[in-house]
């Protein structure tokens, strides 16, 4: 949120207006995508080998500290950011989704163009669909950004999604879709209303000091 609020502050200056519609805002996410990534890929790729090692019942004991030690002294800081071009080609164009169709439910919601608080309700309904247009945009990225941090591939992005193609089929990229939305939709209505209101009040906070 941090680096889409800047990404739309410069939105603002390219287009040289204070008004954003939310095509403007959908891109302000897209290249904050690209920012988070970055931080996003290492957490993602232990999170992902945790859950593979877990499942597999293989070395159960390890936590996230010593598995981030045997990635770093076994391929070095690197190792860390296997998968950030997968990451990145899920991240930019989910954030485009995700903000893009928040900032579209809520310009359908409000009764009144002006109005900036839509209210709790609707902006949980507005924050669920914006998690459900992330999901179902990014969910094949998602697959195959988890295969190549799971099995630490040095396969192209390309050749792991033939590869899946090949072997599972197009179903193989949306196995899980329907839980994940199921799980989404409540998950980013409450995230969008504690981001929604957490801003109003700093800003209230903000304006009365000064």
């Amino acid at each position: 949120f941090c680096a889409y609020g800047f990404c739309q502050q410069t939105v603002c200056h390219v287009r040289q207006s204070q008004t954003l519609t939310p095509i403007d805002n959908a891109l302000a996410g897209f290249f904050a995508a690209f920012f988070s990534s970055f931080t996003l890929c290492p957490t993602e790729l232990i999170k992902c080998k945790l859950q593979a090692l877990r499942e597999t019942g293989v070395q159960t004991h390890i936590g996230s500290v010593q598995l981030t030690r045997q990635i770093l002294r076994d391929e070095g800081v690197p190792g860390m950011f296997r998968g950030l071009t997968s990451t990145m080609a899920r991240e930019m164009p989910g954030y485009f989704f995700f903000f893009g169709g928040y900032e579209l439910a809520k310009n359908v919601l409000r009764n009144d163009p002006e109005e900036q608080n839509i209210g709790l309700l609707k902006t949980i309904l507005a924050g669920g669909f914006g998690g459900m247009c992330l999901w179902s945009s990014i969910f094949p990225f998602d697959v195959v950004k988890s295969r190549i941090q799971i099995e630490s591939s040095r396969e192209k992005m390309m050749t792991v999604l033939l590869k899946i193609l090949r072997t599972e089929g197009f179903r193989g990229l949306y196995n899980g879709l329907t839980p994940t939305l199921l799980r989404t939709f409540p998950s980013t209505g409450a995230l969008f209303v504690a981001y929604e209101y957490t801003k109003e009040t700093l800003t209230t906070v903000v304006d009365n000091t000064l």
